[in-house]
């Protein structure tokens, strides 16, 4: 046999891997809490509520993972089996999920579970007033770079965790998000934000739909406002936003549908030196890709754009059931001639075939 043909042979059997999964997938939670102080940005809940997908033992009995009310469910989260234990034998690299603005961390189960099929162990959290499991806070929606302070504190608590520590290799740790988790994995790559940036885009004739948020975000930013006139310690802490969050331990990220642009200074994302990959819709209705994932991929060096034709903003979020698409239109219908499961796929694809690659 040539050795070009050779060569062939060896990727096709490595993109069947990648392809097939390999382990039965398990899911559990927990309720980190990280050593005071800690910035509970408002929060009446002080932990960090974690939903944990991992490489199962062989006999796991995975069913169907829904979200909402037990009989009517409204979103899929995948397949796993609840507290199943773990599967022996190799460490796992260590996935972060970052969620979009106001929503939680099971919306990125569908990504959970594919990473925990193919030998990855992935934990999504809330992040502390910006969830939709508890009341929004006015320093959840304003204070976006503490989200990366929360990644952070779950590397610490996972590798200290009872169940998972052991499971973890430490050096081979990646973050994922989606919308402004898609923003939050760049700053932990090192992107530095200065909302000022953000203000100076929106009163120009260039302003384009990420410039008209939907709500609570205009109220929540009316609010913002007046705490930044009125309470010295919010402002204090409103001024930190221009301080590195850069945390070494990811050593890859991957964006999907990142926002908003033009927050992060340009210097910090020319110094981002982990690799970088990015999805997002083409015809993205909340953050226009031109401004955010097309400019942060032009701006990150050696950084990968993916546009999926046709496809809108929340394609990257869960599969919504019937009831869930006649609830929740805004964010369960997709553009025509889109598909959400085929995007689904294809994302998983190239999250598992970018983290292959950069986390060996």
């Amino acid at each position: 046999m040539r050795f070009p043909a050779l060569l062939l042979m060896l990727f096709a059997l490595v993109d069947a891997a990648c392809a097939d999964p390999v382990f039965k997938v398990g899911v559990t939670t927990r309720d980190f809490v990280p050593p005071e102080p800690y910035d509970w940005r408002g929060a009446n809940t002080h932990a960090l509520r974690a939903t944990i997908w991992y490489p199962a033992a062989a006999d796991a009995q995975e069913k169907p993972q829904w979200i909402g009310p037990r009989f009517v469910p409204l979103f899929s989260a995948g397949s796993a089996a609840p507290d199943a234990a773990p599967a022996a034998g190799t460490r796992h690299p260590l996935i972060l999920l970052s969620h979009g603005n106001g929503d939680m961390a099971a919306s990125l189960g569908w990504l959970g579970t594919a990473f925990a099929a193919h030998g990855f162990i992935a934990v999504a959290i809330n992040h502390p007033g910006n969830n939709v499991l508890e009341d929004y806070t006015v320093e959840g929606f304003s204070l976006w770079w503490l989200r990366a302070v929360d990644l952070g504190a779950v590397i610490d608590a996972m590798l200290d965790d009872k169940t998972f520590a052991s499971q973890i290799d430490p050096a081979r740790i990646g973050a994922a998000g989606h919308s402004l988790g898609g923003y939050t994995v760049i700053e932990a790559a090192g992107g530095v934000t200065n909302p000022e940036l953000l203000q100076e885009f929106c009163r120009s004739p260039a302003a384009d739909a990420s410039c008209k948020p939907r709500p609570p975000q205009p109220e929540m930013r009316r609010k913002t406002l007046v705490r930044l006139s009125s309470d010295p310690d919010f402002r204090q802490r409103y001024g930190k936003a221009g301080n590195s969050y850069r945390d070494a331990r990811i050593r890859a990220v991957f964006a999907m549908a990142p926002g908003p642009g033009h927050v992060f200074s340009a210097e910090s994302l020319e110094n981002i030196s982990i690799p970088v990959a990015i999805v997002a819709g083409s015809a993205d209705e909340i953050v226009p890709p031109a401004a955010a994932a097309e400019a942060y991929a032009k701006a990150i060096p050696h950084a990968t754009l993916k546009l999926f034709e046709h496809a809108g903003h929340f394609i990257f979020v869960r599969s919504c059931t019937f009831v869930g698409r006649v609830i929740f239109r805004d964010t369960c219908i997709d553009p025509d001639g889109s598909d959400r499961d085929a995007v689904h796929a294809e994302t998983v694809k190239q999250a598992l075939d970018f983290f292959t690659e950069h986390l060996r």
